[in-house]
């Protein structure tokens, strides 16, 4: 599974697909932003529609950092998402 990383706000969020498939499979993919360690550890989830590859991999390998921020910008906390099992 591929990790990219991301500075949002001076934090350095990695950012990997959820693993989560959906009922719309390669139309829908779910991103976790993942930052901190431990209790410290904060968890953020977002769903998109590729725009070009429907693979998980290759969708997050073709998106660029802009639109990583975009997603984040739009991501809720994982306490609301089935991606991230509700867990604070």
């Amino acid at each position: 599974m591929p990790i990219r990383t991301l500075t949002i706000d001076g934090a350095r969020w990695e950012v990997m697909p959820s693993g989560r498939v959906t009922q719309y499979d390669r139309d829908e993919f779910a991103l976790l932003f993942i930052t901190g360690a431990g209790v410290e550890r904060r968890v953020r989830t977002v769903r998109y529609s590729p725009q070009g590859a429907r693979s998980r991999d290759q969708s997050l390998a073709e998106l660029t950092d802009a639109d990583l921020a975009r997603l984040f910008a739009h991501s809720q906390e994982s306490a609301t998402s089935p991606e991230a099992g509700y867990r604070r």
